[in-house]
């Protein structure tokens, strides 16, 4: 008995000892896994008084919760915080990455690193309820507008925004953006057999044009019509073909023009302005609205000539604005026209050759946007270096473009000269002169073209002209927009 006794106490004893063991273990397991979920959250600072029993950081600092209009994400492994920008982008207020990923440091407490560890979490502000819808904010076709060209690309960009905001708050008004460029490529999604898979670096056009009118800008989209590599590419049947060859004609030895007169093709580019205009454009801008000026002209053969013999280029061209006026007017978008400076002369060879009968042109458009550069005005009155003879060239051609379309009512808006291509002079002054001549010959508002989007001396002048009201522009501005950002604005780069 006393044997069974001594074994009855050797096990008690082994079983308290196992369960104390058990207990130690435990405890400092659990204790780890709190360190750990401790260690991986983000503590968000704020500036109200928590609610009484809400759980507490040890430094008083609320536990991660999602703010309205933000969302919580779970870091997974490899995660950074510039890739959870770019996975969240769409679904949030913000234009790019960058700006993105920014703010979501901001609301994470500003985190040394942009590495996330696996299961920490992250607030993601600026998350959208639904897609951004905008509309086009109408304007008189004699709207001053004051802008600066961007491409696609730079567009979609963070430099690309600071051009935006800097044009701002210098006093322009306006921004030409490529929808599509001369080259054919597509800015924007676009959905047509003929557009095929695509990169649209402006991602969600409603919401770039809505952050224009945030800013008080008039939004106008460029599309580059029947100049277009893309497209004959990948569908050379509706490019202008060779005559002797029957194969795809070619300028200069390169395959870029469609053919102007080809239904197809007219249809294609509407199709896309009219994809602009009800995402939120005020202005769809015609260019390359012409047929092809250079290379072997004998051998080019057109849809037109078989179809309408009678016709002439200009016929064609007239035609198709006719048509794309009709279809854009409704939207309550504008319609401008790029065209050559040297059309004002209307000489009969560059009528001929581009198609670009300004007289015709200007019923079916609400603006006609010469192209008065002083540079590309080479061999004309006699002049050795017209790029440094801004007030001839752009004082001449203003003149001829009022006389020729006088009683008309379209308005006369500029492209001016915003690179230094061969001209020695070219500098904040030059701009000025520029301005000052083409709004004393008529013009209403100008548009600066620089193809690397560097706009240095526009940026200098603009402040002197300011100081003169109404010397150098009216200063119109878009009405009803109420200047407020979509999202918080960075700091302003010198760019």
């Amino acid at each position: 008995m006393e044997k069974n006794l001594r074994r009855s106490g050797s096990i008690l004893l082994m079983v308290l000892i196992f369960f104390f063991l058990g207990f130690a273990i435990w405890r400092s397991s659990a204790e780890s896994a709190a360190a750990q979920v401790a260690q991986s959250t983000q503590f968000i600072r704020t500036s109200k008084t928590p609610t009484p029993g809400s759980p507490q950081a040890p430094d008083g600092a609320a536990l991660v919760v999602a703010p309205p209009g933000s969302q919580l994400y779970m870091a997974k492994r490899g995660d950074g915080i510039t890739s959870v920008a770019r996975r969240y982008l769409s679904q949030t207020s913000y234009l790019t990455s960058g700006e993105l990923a920014e703010a979501i440091r901001k609301s994470n407490g500003e985190p040394r690193t942009l590495f996330l560890k696996t299961g920490q979490q992250v607030v993601i502000p600026g998350i959208l309820d639904a897609p951004i819808v905008e509309k086009a904010i109408p304007v008189a076709r004699d709207f001053e507008v004051r802008a600066v060209y961007l491409t696609g690309v730079m567009a979609a960009s963070d430099r690309g925004l600071r051009i935006i905001r800097r044009w701002r708050e210098l006093g322009g008004n306006a921004v030409v953006f490529d929808v599509k460029d001369s080259d054919g490529s597509i800015n924007i999604a676009f959905d047509h057999p003929l557009a095929g898979s695509h990169r649209a670096p402006i991602h969600d056009l409603p919401k770039f044009t809505r952050f224009l009118h945030s800013q008080g800008m008039h939004a106008i989209a460029r599309v580059a019509i029947f100049r277009d590599e893309r497209l004959v590419v990948t569908h050379p049947e509706l490019a202008v073909k060779s005559k002797r060859s029957g194969q795809a004609w070619r300028e200069n030895g390169k395959l870029v023009w469609t053919d102007p007169s080809q239904p197809k093709v007219q249809e294609y580019d509407i199709a896309l302005a009219k994809k602009a205009a009800e995402s939120g454009a005020d202005e769809i801008q015609f260019d390359y609205v012409r047929f092809p000026a250079e290379g072997d002209q004998k051998d080019a053969g057109f849809v037109f000539q078989t179809q309408h013999p009678e016709w002439h280029r200009t016929d064609v061209i007239t035609d198709f604005l006719k048509h794309a006026y009709a279809e854009l007017h409704p939207t309550g978008v504008l319609l401008s026209l790029d065209v050559f400076g040297i059309m004002a002369w209307q000489r009969p060879v560059d009528l001929a050759h581009t198609g670009q009968d300004i007289v015709g042109m200007a019923k079916y458009c609400d603006v006609l946007s010469p192209m008065i550069y002083p540079s590309h005005f080479f061999g004309m009155d006699g002049i050795a270096h017209p790029g440094d003879a801004p007030e001839h060239f752009i004082g001449e051609s203003m003149e001829r473009f009022e006389k020729i379309t006088q009683g008309s009512g379209v308005v006369i808006r500029p492209w001016l000269q915003a690179f230094r291509w061969r001209t020695k002079t070219y500098s904040p002054k030059y701009i000025e002169v520029q301005v000052l001549t083409a709004k004393n010959k008529g013009g209403i508002g100008f548009l600066f073209w620089n193809a690397s989007n560097d706009y240095s001396k526009p940026y200098a002048a603009m402040p002197e002209m300011q100081v003169v009201k109404g010397k150098y522009f009216r200063g119109d501005e878009l009405p009803g927009t109420t200047h407020a950002e979509l999202t918080p604005k960075p700091a302003l780069s010198s760019q």
